[in-house]
């Protein structure tokens, strides 16, 4: 009898040593999960506090990027408005290089006017005093002159730049040579016919017919076309370089000196 109650008891005991135990590992389950939780939950709010980390750091790069952008974009203007303020200064002062030329323009043109009168009437002049070569030519190029004189369509500068150029051309002349045709009147003697015209420069006029059967030169003593067969020889060879037939060479022909013009 004693056996069976020590047996019941004995159950007992295991019974509630079981129960502790299922107890003790429930309890010990549910702070393992509590803990899980609570990591869980810790690591969240590292993360989230994290990523607002991240976004103010970011927030504050893209602000540095901005700012530095800004700084190299007022360096680069206060060097661009240095560049303007100097070339603005050079402007005006050109502005008052020209106001000055405008205040001046009515004053040179008071004076250029008499001026080129003076020069075509002077090329006029030699033109009638010198060895009658090409004497409709100059003597047109002279006309046309005088006449631009009158026009007012045209600048000043352009007539200026015109009476040069005639001048220019005249000036050519005394360093050349050339063969044109020209019509002469030699008299009863010879009649009128062309003739090959040579021109040395200004110091001599030649002419010589097709055949060089007459050949002659213009007297500047006699103030005439005197006939001369002297030099026929010379006179062909001199044309024949003129119209670059034959190469230049040395050539023998008459020159007359100068006269005082009357």
């Amino acid at each position: 009898m004693k056996r069976c109650i020590n047996n019941s008891l004995a159950v007992k005991l295991v019974t509630t040593t079981i129960g502790l135990v299922l107890m003790s590992g429930n309890l010990v389950a549910q702070s393992v999960d509590d803990v899980l939780r609570a990591d869980a939950k810790r690591l969240q709010l590292a993360q989230a506090s994290q990523e607002r980390i991240n976004e103010k750091v970011e927030g504050t790069r893209t602000l540095t990027d901005q700012y530095r952008a800004i700084n190299k974009e007022i360096d680069g203007l206060k060097v661009y408005n240095r560049l303007m303020n100097a070339q603005v200064q050079g402007q005006e002062a050109t502005l008052e290089d020209i106001q000055i030329s405008m205040d001046q323009v009515d004053v040179i043109n008071r004076q250029i006017f008499p001026l080129m009168e003076r020069m075509i009437d002077g090329l006029d002049q030699s033109v009638a005093l010198d060895i009658p070569f090409l004497i409709e030519e100059r003597t047109k190029r002279i006309d046309a002159l005088k006449l631009l004189m009158s026009r007012s369509d045209v600048s000043v500068a352009e007539k200026f730049r015109k009476v040069m150029e005639s001048y220019q051309i005249e000036l050519d002349y005394g360093s050349s040579a050339e063969y044109y045709k020209q019509s002469l009147d030699l008299g009863s003697d010879y009649g009128v016919r062309d003739y090959n015209m040579l021109r040395v420069g200004r110091i001599g006029l030649y002419f010589q017919s097709d055949d060089s059967s007459i050949t002659g030169i213009w007297d500047v003593n006699q103030n005439d076309w005197v006939v001369d067969d002297e030099h026929r020889a010379e006179i062909r060879k001199g044309l024949r370089m003129a119209r670059q037939l034959i190469a230049p060479e040395l050539m023998l022909i008459p020159v007359q000196a100068a006269k005082e013009a009357s």
